[in-house]
């Protein structure tokens, strides 16, 4: 009886051991105590596994933000603010990149520009009155970056096994440098043979900011017959909107590009890193508000759109 008693107990008591929280994944340092958006955020905080390490209001004092240690996930939520001070930002940007902490920014449509001028030191992941989803989707990316090597691996790994991964390394990087030099006499044999080709003159770029503008147009106007989504073309939308302004001789604000997209804020700022980081577009301070910057296409960006078109036109095709 009392066996039987004993193994009672247990199976009761096992659901309780299998039911127990899993370890946090990550820790996160918020600031946006108060936020508008503050139960989206912690429904994706719990979502992934993540845990609050400590809290402020947005007006607290700051001054031990930068004694946490570790590798925290640092949250600014602006979503219940109308305006906050370039300085705040700028520190708390600051912070992150000298920390080499991953920084999430949420804000409204309003503070876009603000945001998007201060904080480019520790290039922040920018939500733009996100959704849960889009909280999420951020939050994982951050926990993914901050991730710590699994201690298992650090300290199972044998001498043995580390020599021979060595060894593989070297190997392979041998044989790409191998690689590196027969494509580098490949190339050298292309050029000496090109430079013996009489040079034939590109295509003449010819085209004004109204027509470009006619194109933008009419690739908006297929929104009001098809369904809203189905021609989502942000980075081609982004370039001709800085094409036709750059042929204007105007500026244009990261707010006035991401309208220029055609997507929502949060997505549009995606490609605008990504379209800045392969070397298409660049960032240009407002010399007379710190609160702004504008963007525009590089050299190589320019020369590139300019071809194309001029491609185009001598071929005869629409451009689209």
């Amino acid at each position: 009886m009392s066996m039987h008693a004993d193994r009672t107990d247990a199976a009761r008591a096992w659901p309780l051991a299998t039911t127990s929280p899993p370890p946090a994944r990550f820790v996160a340092l918020v600031i946006g105590l108060d936020a508008r958006d503050a139960d989206a955020r912690t429904a994706a905080l719990d979502a992934l596994g993540g845990i609050v390490g400590a809290e402020w209001a947005i007006d607290a004092d700051l001054s031990d933000l930068s004694d946490h240690s570790g590798r925290p996930v640092l949250l600014l939520d602006l979503t219940g603010e109308h305006d906050v001070s370039p300085d705040l930002l700028a520190r708390i940007d600051h912070t992150a990149a000298m920390r080499d902490w991953p920084l999430v920014i949420a804000f409204p449509l309003a503070l876009l520009d603000l945001v998007a001028a201060t904080c480019t030191a520790s290039a922040p992941q920018l939500l733009c009155d996100p959704e849960v989803a889009e909280w999420i989707a951020a939050l994982a990316i951050a926990a993914e970056y901050n991730a710590p090597e699994p201690l298992s691996e650090r300290v199972n790994e044998s001498e043995a096994a580390r020599l021979q991964r060595l060894n593989a390394e070297v190997a392979r990087i041998a044989e790409v440098v191998a690689r590196l030099s027969r494509q580098s006499e490949a190339t050298r044999q292309r050029q000496h043979e090109q430079r013996r080709q009489p040079l034939t003159p590109p295509p003449a770029f010819d085209i004004g900011a109204a027509q470009i503008r006619e194109v933008i147009r009419a690739r908006r106007l297929r929104d009001r017959f098809f369904e809203g989504g189905l021609f989502e073309d942000p980075a081609w939308d982004m370039l001709l909107d800085l094409l036709a302004a750059q042929l204007e001789r105007g500026q244009v604000s990261v707010s006035s590009l991401c309208i220029a997209a055609a997507v929502p804020p949060t997505t549009a700022l995606r490609w605008i890193t990504k379209l800045t980081d392969a070397g298409l577009l660049e960032r240009e301070a407002d010399p007379f508000d710190k609160r702004r910057a504008f963007l525009k296409l590089t050299p190589r960006a320019e020369h590139a759109m300019q071809r194309y078109v001029a491609a185009v036109r001598e071929a005869k095709l629409p451009f689209v």
